[in-house]
């Protein structure tokens, strides 16, 4: 694991997994097929945070459901940079780090399983929460002290706008 605090300074986006990143990986299944997630506000403020600071950032998940789509457009993600269905992320990422005018080195990736690997190996600041699998954590920059779900995506996004002098709430720009 190097030195994850040098590259806060470079960072201009994030991309995430959701399940196990934003939620604790626990889904609850409706009846019509739908899967129910539970995703902790404080992460949201910080996502939300983020896009108001102007960072660009991505959901890039298998996850296939619509109310992941609608979680995220309210917090600000663009839609063409919600990638739902993700089975081989790295085109994901690396086509949302073009349209975005992003190096994937600027780009802060959070994943907690096997299939975010690829990506943690190319962004430019590995993350994954506490509770990640084993072989995620031996790929990453950092691991959060925070579990999915739990306060990880806002433990990093805080770090990386305390660091670029951003963190700083605006309630007329929160509210807007």
């Amino acid at each position: 694991m190097s030195n994850y605090k040098v590259k806060l300074a470079n960072i201009k986006g994030f991309a995430f997994d959701v399940d196990g990143v934003f939620t604790d990986g626990g889904v609850i299944g409706t009846a019509s097929g739908d899967l129910i997630r539970v995703y902790d506000s404080k992460d949201g403020f910080g996502l939300r945070m983020a896009y108001l600071k102007g960072y660009k950032t991505a959901i890039v998940t298998g996850g296939s459901s619509e109310s992941i789509k609608k979680r995220f457009l309210g917090i600000g993600v663009k839609e063409e940079d919600i990638y739902l269905k993700s089975r081989d992320k790295v085109p994901d990422f690396l086509d949302f780090c073009k349209r975005n005018g992003l190096e994937p080195s600027e780009v802060a990736f959070v994943g907690d399983d096997l299939p975010d690997i690829p990506i943690l190996k190319i962004c430019g600041l590995a993350v994954c929460p506490a509770d990640a699998v084993p072989e995620v954590k031996e790929v990453c920059d950092y691991v959060s002290q925070f579990n999915g779900g739990k306060g990880c995506v806002r433990d990093l996004i805080e770090q990386v706008l305390k660091v670029q002098g951003k963190w700083v709430f605006d309630p007329v720009a929160y509210s807007g």
